[in-house]
């Protein structure tokens, strides 16, 4: 148990018997006969949902520690996503509205590492950016490189907004948070070819 004042951000707490997630934390002083409040952002860890709610400084909580465990994605169906456990091999489902938009952005194979209350998954620590192949846009143009963007299909069927100079077949990398082009990925050649 916690009380209210020591929230701080990346906390999971049980709330009637659901598990959240403190996304933020913000304390207000009280004047006076005023106490004050501390408000935080929460995230349902089941639902994906968001709640603000606000607490007494001296209200207890129930606090949940988080064991972290390594996992493989291996693919979403039915609003749920499917991650291997990488020690165990056992499969664990997330609900699809907690990983956001890397449900469609996330390459099966990826390992990343996955947050749990006992056995109950909670979350998934995602990266800030993932690599993608364009599968298909219109030919690149020679151009300024902040001239103008195009529209490009990914290889996983997702449509984006790419500058004029990427070609088909390329690797970009793209902001997991919000869908967007962050910029091309540039592969070495070997000497001699």
């Amino acid at each position: 148990m916690i009380t209210a004042s020591e929230l701080h951000e990346g906390m999971a707490l049980r709330i009637d018997h659901q598990i959240y997630k403190v996304l933020d934390v913000a304390s207000r002083a009280g004047a006076a006969k005023m106490s004050g409040n501390v408000q935080a952002r929460l995230c349902n860890v089941h639902s994906g949902r968001l709640w603000d709610q606000h607490f007494r400084p001296q209200e207890r909580l129930e606090d949940v520690a988080f064991e972290r465990r390594n996992l493989e994605f291996l693919y979403s169906s039915g609003g749920t996503c499917v991650f291997q456990r990488l020690d165990t091999f056992e499969q664990v489902e997330f609900p699809s509205a907690s990983l956001g938009l890397a449900e469609q952005l996330l390459p099966p194979g990826t390992e990343l590492i996955g947050e749990f209350a006992g056995d109950e998954p909670v979350s998934v620590l995602l990266p800030n950016t993932v690599e993608a192949r364009i599968a298909s846009t219109a030919a690149p143009a020679r151009a300024q490189p902040d001239s103008g963007t195009k529209e490009a299909s990914l290889d996983n069927g997702r449509h984006i907004q790419v500058p004029l100079f990427i070609a088909p077949g390329e690797l970009v990398t793209i902001d997991i948070r919000t869908g967007r082009y962050v910029e091309r990925v540039r592969t070495q050649r070997k000497k001699g070819t």
